[in-house]
């Protein structure tokens, strides 16, 4: 019976190219799509730009453009990538598109407006206080707060938790903390929220079953059932089962508008995983089919393809917002591991150990080998899985080329040259019996690709290749071809060898989809139906290579580490002054001094007024650009550097009678600010630098 699949695969964040990861889920999940429709069913399959937040409205600030414009640009790089690798979506949207802000709207009102005779709304409204940079005149997100870690106290920490000893922590824990946007200290601010209560009991009941039930791979439901009770951590703390889920951000963001709340948006994490549905949508309108029609098929599956680090958004967020705003629920999320590079270790451009996917396209390795190299690693567990060159190396050369191509090379020029490329179906018992083999292990490696324990799938496939180059091993068609009278023997040993090709390419079809495509026209064979395994090949094309094998010198290409350009610096964005001598410094006489006071200048958003100490029994009066970074009660009592012989300057607010110097970038638009010059401490005023 056909069915009728709903595959998606997560959605990138649109503030970069597509990486190696990216590309490994979805290989994972277009295997996996292939071989559904191989099987007769129906699916769709897509996937969308994940487009909205705080960083990304930063980032196109930084580049001068929209966000909707910085997000176009990702979204037109992410083609060659997807064709690339085959990677056959049906379609590729955003969730910045109209029917991403209709749905998230809709799924909001629906859990908003639950009726009391159903326990009531999901949506609750609080009052919280959250730092807000004065500077940027924003509410900062977690990731844009640093501080000191209160744990081990690292500093330059996130507002979330030290990449030091992992804590976990408030944005408010941090000790001096600062926005990273401005470096401007934040005030804490009240602020309206949205929560959706997912402590409440209707949604730990519905959690507790829901990821117990079958949907989940047993590793990750034993994982995420922690999540539901009351615990001690190793530092001592304790986590209390689910709590509610903040859903809004303040304006300045970019993101969909909360209904009936002016100035409130959907925090990201709320509208990305409706970008599934809304690229499905999407997909149907332009296919004239009806979306509510077929979201309300009651034969629908629904399947997602994601990776560890965002398990909880879809294991207890997602399908929380789904249930109970009256919508179908997945049938299953696949979590799958992530992909190191030789030997476990992280992936780094720098130190030529990463893993370039247009890198690899640009070079001429064939996209295929990468499919079935991934394939052979991957299980339906949650587990990572390393890209080892050697590896590589071996496995493709001795599976894809010595096992599979070759069984085609070394039958194919006796069927064209002898036989007219046509096959003869009299075989004797040997070959009849290794072809019903290789047909009657259709079953079990159909579960496996079912299952998505492709590296299963593919280990099978291998053995029956074994098989058969055992059968070519024993017959040797090259001494058969030596002797006009074998000719019969001949003709029946290559059949034999062709069918066998046939049935192994249809089985690695989900993997090699232009393998399979070439084959297809070789063999006269319809590759993409998996139920016509057992039917026989009758004429060949002249055969032409399938494909080449791997070359050290191309993996050695492919981890070369990128080149250093050597280009001119120009430090604190400005050329270094013309040399001078030891004369020409010793004129300027640099003095430590104190700030006895501080003041801002009435008339100027710049300057601040300071009355310095320099140790000669009385204070001068100076005047420096600095007020944009500090408050006047923060300078009393420092001590700082000054040039003591400057001639003193008349200025619109008084006299100023040296100058204290400071460090800034020479292009302010930098935000990097200006930072005044401050001595070890020991250093007295009055003293000397030199």
């Amino acid at each position: 019976m056909s069915r009728q699949l709903f595959v998606t695969t997560a959605l990138p964040y649109a503030n970069g190219n597509f990486h190696i990861g990216h590309i490994m889920e979805y290989i994972q999940a277009d295997i996996w799509v292939r071989f559904q429709r191989m099987q007769g069913h129906k699916v769709d399959f897509v996937c969308a730009d994940d487009t909205h937040g705080a960083p990304i409205m930063i980032a196109a600030e930084k580049a001068g453009i929209t966000p909707q414009q910085f997000v176009a640009n990702i979204a037109a790089g992410r083609k060659p990538y997807l064709d690339g690798f085959h990677i056959a979506f049906d379609n590729w949207h955003s969730t910045d598109a109209p029917e991403n802000h209709e749905l998230a709207r809709q799924i909001y009102r629906n859990l908003r407006d639950i009726p009391e005779s159903k326990g009531g709304s999901l949506i609750e409204r609080r009052t919280i206080e959250q730092f807000f940079d004065s500077e940027k005149n924003m509410f900062l997100p977690d990731r844009f707060i640093k501080g000191e870690c209160p744990k081990c106290h690292a500093k330059d920490q996130y507002g979330d938790n030290c990449e030091v000893c992992g804590a976990v922590y408030a944005p408010t824990d941090l000790i001096n903390p600062f926005s990273a946007l401005s470096g401007a200290k934040p005030a804490l601010k009240s602020s309206e929220h949205f929560f959706f209560k997912l402590s409440d009991p209707r949604c730990v009941a519905f959690l507790e079953k829901w990821t117990q039930d079958g949907k989940l791979q047993p590793e990750v439901a034993n994982k995420v059932k922690e999540w539901f009770t009351v615990r001690t951590n190793p530092d001592g703390t304790t986590s209390e089962g689910l709590g509610d889920w903040d859903i809004s951000r303040d304006a300045p963001y970019f993101g969909i508008e909360i209904p009936d709340a002016p100035g409130k948006y959907f925090y990201v994490w709320l509208d990305a995983p409706v970008g599934y549905l809304a690229s499905l949508k999407n997909l149907l309108d332009t296919r004239g089919e009806s979306y509510d029609a077929y979201m309300a098929h009651d034969k629908l599956e629904q399947y997602h393809f994601i990776g560890k680090d965002i398990v909880t958004f879809h294991t207890l967020f997602w399908p929380a917002m789904l249930h109970f705003s009256g919508r179908k629920t997945p049938n299953n999320v696949f979590v799958h591991g992530f992909l190191t590079v030789n030997n476990g270790e992280k992936m780094s451009k720098s130190r030529g150990t990463g893993l370039d996917p247009l890198k690899y396209l640009s070079l001429g390795m064939n996209p295929e080998w990468l499919r079935y190299y991934l394939a052979a690693k991957l299980s339906a567990r949650n587990e990572d899985i390393d890209f080892n060159a050697e590896d590589f190396m071996l496995r493709v050369n001795s599976d894809l080329i010595g096992k599979f191509v070759n069984i085609a090379s070394r039958a194919a020029g006796f069927l064209t040259n002898r036989f007219e490329g046509k096959l003869t179906h009299a075989f004797d018992t040997q070959g009849a019996t290794l072809l019903h083999t290789l047909r009657e292990a259709a079953d079990g490696i159909a579960e496996n690709y079912e299952g998505r324990e492709y590296g299963k799938a593919t280990r099978e496939v291998m053995l029956l290749a074994d098989k058969v180059n055992s059968y070519v091993d024993q017959h040797k068609p090259w001494d058969l071809a030596k002797d006009a009278a074998n000719n019969e023997a001949l003709h029946q040993v290559c059949s034999v060898l062709i069918n066998c090709f046939a049935v192994i390419a249809r089985y690695l079809a989900p993997v090699l989809p232009e393998l399979a495509r070439s084959v297809e026209q070789f063999t006269d064979s319809n590759m993409q139906d998996w139920h016509l395994t057992n039917r026989d090949v009758i004429h060949i094309q002249p055969y032409q290579h399938l494909m080449q094998r791997v070359t050290p010198e191309q993996l050695e290409a492919l981890f070369e580490p990128p080149a250093v350009l050597e280009e001119k610096v120009t430090p604190g964005g400005e050329e270094i002054a013309a040399t001078i001598g030891i004369d020409d410094f010793a004129k300027v006489d640099l003095r430590i001094a104190q700030i006895v006071n501080c003041e801002a200048v009435e008339g100027s958003v710049k300057l601040l007024r300071l009355t310095l100490d320099v140790g000669e029994g009385k204070t001068r009066n100076v005047f420096s650009g600095i007020a944009s970074m500090y408050k006047p009660d923060d300078l009393i009592g420092k001590l700082t550097v000054m040039v003591a012989n400057l001639a003193p300057r008349k200025m619109k607010f008084g006299v100023s009678e040296g100058m204290v110097l400071a460090a800034s970038h020479a292009d302010e638009k930098t935000e990097l600010g200006i930072y005044i010059l401050t001595p070890w401490p020991g250093a007295t005023p009055g003293m000397r630098i030199s």
